[in-house]
């Protein structure tokens, strides 16, 4: 069947809307698609969840389709909306590319850039995509803060953070980076006496190290050939904030460790520390980059975003065949 066209009536509301607020209806349909429903998209556009819903709904009946379908419990695109969410993107990025070229952004990024990143991360692997950012862009001045709990973007002024782990704040945008692959380690010294574990119901037998970000009483245990997971719980000896920390009392014979492989896998190499079951592995953590949703981002953010996203696979996959170490 022939869908019918637009009204006339639409079509005219449609030509009336001034490209800015056409641009402000886009980017509020591909922000509720990304963040998945309308009060998440409210918090990252710094509005109310009516005001999102009135959008949607001018969207719509300007183009006379429907481009959502809501229940109670779930939305969908319709066919017309999967259509008009690429071709949204897409537009979007060209506006954006526009603007900056008119703007001299793409010849002479400038300014001061303040981000935050985890003490480790922030202290070593890092460094290295910093310090090329830097020098593609002589005229960008970094402030480069080192905090391993929750940006506070508008009252420190923040543009931008690195986080390790899970990202449950609904007002950012987050950009998946990478993955950080983990490892299960003790010192010889605590193993000494003791036989080797060789299935994860071992592990609940000994003395933990536990970084309440990432784990407390439980990890889980993913078998690398078969998928089988294994929980495995325990009453931690030691609870620290920072995994330097962690991976200097495991060396110290503390208690058993999961960690960052980056962090722990020239111990291993070296023998202070050993890698238990490494056919059992602890899930990686994601990478994201976050910030506070804008209209316009200024250059010098997008042009730390881009290397940032060129550069992680690479950073946090620096490793000397850590699966096979232990073994």
């Amino acid at each position: 069947m022939t869908k019918p066209a637009p009204s006339s009536a639409a079509t005219s509301a449609f030509a009336a809307t001034g490209l800015t607020d056409r641009i402000e209806l886009m980017q509020t349909f591909v922000r509720i698609v990304e963040a998945g429903n309308f009060s998440a998209a409210a918090a990252q556009m710094g509005t109310t969840q009516p005001t999102i819903s009135r959008r949607l709904q001018t969207l719509e009946r300007s183009l006379g389709v429907r481009l959502l379908q809501r229940s109670t419990h779930a939305m969908k695109m319709t066919e017309d909306g999967e259509r008009c969410y690429e071709r949204a993107k897409e537009l979007l990025a060209g506006w954006d590319e526009l603007e900056s070229e008119l703007r001299g952004a793409r010849q002479q990024a400038e300014g001061t850039l303040r981000v935050v990143v985890p003490h480790a991360f922030g202290q070593k692997q890092l460094i290295g995509p910093l310090a090329q950012f830097m020098r593609r862009h002589p005229r960008i001045t970094v402030e480069w803060l080192l905090h391993d709990r929750a940006a506070d973007f508008i009252s420190q002024g923040i543009d931008c953070a690195i986080q390790v782990g899970e990202v449950h704040d609904p007002s950012v945008v987050a950009i998946h980076l990478a993955e950080v692959p983990r490892m299960t380690v003790a010192a010889p010294a605590l193993l000494e006496g003791r036989p080797l574990p060789r299935h994860p119901a071992d592990l609940a037998e000994l003395p933990w190290i536990a970084i309440p970000a990432f784990y407390r009483r439980e990890v889980t245990l993913t078998h690398e050939e078969s998928g089988e997971q294994r929980h495995v719980g325990f009453r931690p000896r030691l609870v620290t904030d920072s995994l330097y920390s962690l991976r200097n009392a495991a060396i110290e014979g503390l208690g058993v460790a999961v960690g960052s492989s980056w962090v722990l896998q020239d111990d291993v190499a070296q023998g202070r520390l050993v890698q238990l079951l490494p056919q059992w592995q602890p899930a990686p953590l994601p990478v994201s980059l976050m910030y506070p949703y804008a209209r316009f981002y200024p250059a010098r953010l997008r042009h730390f975003i881009d290397t940032m996203k060129e550069a992680m696979p690479a950073v946090v996959h620096k490793t000397v065949g850590w699966g096979a170490l232990g073994r």
